[in-house]
């Protein structure tokens, strides 16, 4: 029964110390969230590493998450793109070499599942407002910081904060129900 129960409310439960609903939460989010993090920093080792520290991150910082501010998955890929970002910093890029494992290629269905689940969030970017598409392109896929943006855009760096702000509520809105 607790698959049905919405992130939010699992995040509120996580930051009153369940255990129980982070282990549903870490079920639910850690093999987006290690896709996310491999297809950024391009080595399995530094994704597990971002997956680790993001959970780890969610288990200390839940109690910070405000349910009048949007759904739960957002903020759970929030702190899933800090550390991946604070993971590609860290350390320079590994030297190449062989995979230790032929890797495994989805069955049909979860490809099927993940290629409507990117169509629709590529489709929701597309109708949000130009600036805050901007920003959030930006700051996700090119993983610039708010300052970086700020300076790249040439705008305040609460123009920048404002419009991410703003884009992740209206991407919310749109993907309602998409993701739990």
């Amino acid at each position: 029964m607790a698959e049905r129960v919405s992130d939010g409310e699992l995040l509120r439960r996580v930051g009153d110390g369940d255990g129980g609903a982070f282990e549903t939460l870490y079920r639910r989010y850690s093999r987006p969230v290690f896709g996310l993090a491999l297809r950024r920093l391009g080595d399995r080792g530094r994704a597990e590493e971002a997956v680790q520290e993001t959970f780890a991150s969610v288990w200390r910082s839940a109690r910070t998450y405000k349910p009048e501010r949007g759904p739960g998955a957002p903020w759970l890929y929030a702190v899933a793109r800090n550390a991946i970002v604070d993971g590609a910093r860290a350390r320079p890029e590994p030297v190449a070499s062989a995979p230790e494992e032929v890797a495994k290629d989805p069955e049909p269905a979860e490809r099927a599942e993940q290629s409507w689940l990117a169509w629709r969030v590529h489709r929701a970017l597309e109708e949000l407002p130009p600036q805050e598409r901007t920003v959030l392109e930006l700051a996700y896929w090119r993983g610039l910081s708010q300052s970086e943006i700020a300076n790249r855009l040439r705008i305040p760096l609460g123009t920048v904060k404002t419009r991410t702000r703003s884009g992740l509520h209206r991407l919310a809105d749109l993907l309602e129900g998409e993701f739990s």
